[in-house]
């Protein structure tokens, strides 16, 4: 492999991803909100592992952003001036604690931020990326109802596009932050599935794999909670607890360089449509969520996704209709 793309790399998880990768000579581009910060990350990786390092500008919450980072990226790529990415890593995302909120498109920001955004950039970048490429999702085990990691969070409600979208809108209750999110991730994983079946169909080489890093307090993921709870959540005794009660829980390093060798390393080349999950330093391809392998509800997402987004037909691979 030669160049990796990855939203949010340059913190957490995605940065340790990043670190492995340019250590094994991989070329980065950097996609994310600031660019500052990714400016001192970038500088970084280039005098340390000597790789070609390429930051763009974007905002997954935002349509527009996303609509103009892919444009930007696709002109370098067709120009010559960066290779085609071998691997796309849909990597940024969070959980939104507090008020509901709603994004730039008025969609609520959960969703807009987990799905539609990383939905559009991927319709957007397909064409351009290699033979033989991978997509790949970070997601989380929260996405399933019946397990620990869901019940804590917040059980995922039904996937509907439409109606996550306008959470607390038209009369609608507000659903909990935790809710919100292992729902987000919910309809990441039916993402995952039916694009590998269209991408099947359609007798392409590109692979789609779904990856969940596991609990990670230290990433700031739980950073819009109060301070005590942030600082218990990184104690040892809240993660000997963790894996007591049966939580997927890991660190920054390990799930890190899981998300790299799932990008980079040819064991997974022909691992398309496969959930992989990283737990206590073991990474291993898992059963997700029995309501994940729901084809109808799946066809249903990513229909009502191309609607929100506000796909044309010039936008759309044709391997994805």
């Amino acid at each position: 492999m030669t160049t990796i793309l990855i939203t949010g790399g340059h913190s957490g998880i995605g940065l340790a991803a990043v670190r492995t990768l340019a250590a094994r000579g991989i070329d980065i581009v950097l996609a994310g909100r600031s660019l500052e910060r990714m400016a001192e990350f970038a500088d970084d990786l280039r005098a340390t592992h000597g790789v070609t390092v390429t930051t763009l500008t974007l905002d997954v919450s935002s349509l527009a952003s996303v609509r103009a980072c892919a444009a930007q990226f696709r002109t370098a790529v067709e120009a010559g001036e960066i290779e085609p990415p071998d691997a796309i890593l849909c990597n940024a995302g969070g959980r939104f604690d507090g008020e509901i909120s709603y994004s730039p498109d008025g969609y609520e920001t959960t969703f807009a931020t987990n799905c539609l955004g990383h939905f559009l950039f991927v319709e957007l970048l397909l064409p351009i990326l290699a033979e033989q490429g991978r997509i790949v999702y970070t997601t989380s085990g929260t996405h399933d109802p019946d397990s620990m990691d869901g019940k804590a969070v917040g059980a995922a409600v039904e996937p509907d596009a439409f109606a996550l979208a306008n959470n607390g809108r038209n009369g609608s209750k507000a659903l909990s932050a935790g809710k919100r999110y292992s729902t987000s991730k919910l309809c990441t994983m039916l993402y995952v599935y039916e694009l590998d079946r269209r991408l099947r169909r359609a007798g392409s080489s590109v692979a789609s794999i779904a990856f969940d890093p596991g609990s990670v307090p230290e990433t700031g993921f739980l950073r819009g909670m109060p301070k005590p709870v942030q600082w218990f959540s990184n104690t040892s005794v809240m993660k000997w607890m963790s894996k007591r009660i049966g939580l997927i829980t890991s660190d920054v390093e390990f799930s890190g360089a899981s998300l790299a060798a799932i990008a980079a390393d040819p064991d997974y080349a022909n691992h398309s449509g496969t959930y992989f999950q990283a737990n206590d330093g073991t990474l291993s391809a898992v059963r997700s969520a029995r309501i994940s392998y729901d084809e109808q509800r799946a066809a249903k997402l990513w229909d009502d996704s191309r609607q929100l987004v506000h796909l044309t037909a010039e936008e759309e691979p044709a391997q994805l209709r």
